[in-house]
């Protein structure tokens, strides 16, 4: 691959027992950083091998605290050309060793068909309400292809081709308004939409939106009982969109960046908020926050702490407090906490 990697998100989770865990994709596996006791402030770091992992990974979590990691691996044959698959790995508690990375393969079984498989995209990954996982990626036809796994751990089929044409980038997976997952397929003016319309149906298109996304920048988050706004960064001016089905896309403003923004809903002194990060255009961490309800433009975003790689990433302490954390230029975890006082003040940032 040689255009650079859509940044990871959702790297930041708390698990069943309240301690939060930052996960780090890189050549060859995973940096993971688990605090030593809920809340903080000491981490512990651990290296997970995953040989011919790319640096991404599409991450997940269940409502038991289980952490489901989906990435891609390329590995060189005996017979000297590329072996391509999709890997997934699943932690089911923090801090805890993961289990053995499973190969999903792809759509393309054959040695004929080898270097189709060269062609795929990079994996996304989400789960429904009734706890099924499901994946998708770009096929070689650009096209959409998907394979998904029951509640009991059981893949209900191999990949199946749910079409489409002129898919370029990365897809999307996100939760709808009635809890079942989305998949979106940027096409450089359009972005594709299929659906489930119920848990364990089959996926269906659904209606396609108008948009010009940077790659890897769709995310999603539920900002109201049956509504879920989707985001994206334009992909001419680098400015953030929203957009709620059945309104027009709007640009939220305020500032231009790089890569996707993370979302996290939580109340803000008794609001119910949806809070913003992105990697601002300078590289260094900005945040902003408006009510849920509300469909904002012209954010105020806070620049705060250094330069930074990928995306930063939020969470919520055990303690209830508001967690930014983000990768360092030199590859270190960086994280900061809201302060014991009302709005959004953050304390100085600490190196991990």
């Amino acid at each position: 691959m040689d255009a650079p990697l859509p940044a990871t998100t959702n790297w930041l989770l708390r698990g069943k027992d309240g301690r939060l865990t930052a996960y780090a994709p890189v050549e060859g596996g995973v940096l993971r950083w688990t605090e030593t006791t809920p809340g903080g402030p000491e981490w512990a770091a651990t290296f997970l091998p995953a040989h011919g992992l790319v640096p991404y990974l599409s991450i997940t979590q269940s409502p038991e605290g289980y952490v489901y990691l989906t990435g891609l691996r390329r590995r060189p044959g005996a017979d000297g050309q590329l072996n391509v698959d999709i890997v997934y790995g699943v932690q089911y508690q923090s801090g805890r060793p993961m289990r053995d990375w499973h190969a999903l393969g792809t759509p393309y079984l054959t040695p004929r068909n080898r270097h189709h498989a060269a062609n795929i995209g990079l994996p996304v990954s989400a789960l429904d309400s009734a706890g099924a996982l499901h994946i998708a990626i770009r096929n070689a036809g650009g096209g959409l292809c998907a394979r998904s796994q029951a509640p009991t751990g059981r893949w209900l089929s191999k990949w199946a081709d749910l079409k489409g044409s002129n898919v370029t980038g990365t897809v999307a997976a996100t939760v709808n308004e009635d809890g079942n997952v989305d998949f979106y397929g940027p096409t450089g003016t359009t972005v594709l939409r299929w659906s489930q319309p119920k848990p364990g149906a089959e996926f269906a298109r659904g209606e396609d939106q108008a948009a010009e996304v940077a790659d890897g920048t769709f995310t999603a988050v539920r900002t109201g009982k049956e509504s879920v706004t989707r985001f994206w960064r334009d992909a001419g001016t680098g400015e953030v969109r929203t957009w709620r089905p059945g309104t027009a896309p709007r640009t939220l403003g305020g500032a231009s960046g790089t890569g996707p923004v993370s979302l996290l809903r939580t109340p803000v002194d008794g609001v119910d908020c949806v809070l913003l990060a992105q990697r601002d255009a300078t590289g260094r961490p900005a945040l902003t926050a408006y009510p849920a309800e509300r469909e904002e433009t012209g954010a105020d975003w806070s620049l705060t702490g250094d330069v930074c790689v990928g995306v930063p990433a939020l969470a919520i302490d055990a303690r209830g407090r508001v967690v930014l954390a983000a990768i360092g230029t030199d590859g270190t975890l960086r994280v900061t906490r809201q302060k014991d006082e009302s709005g959004l003040a953050l304390d100085a940032w600490t190196r991990v």
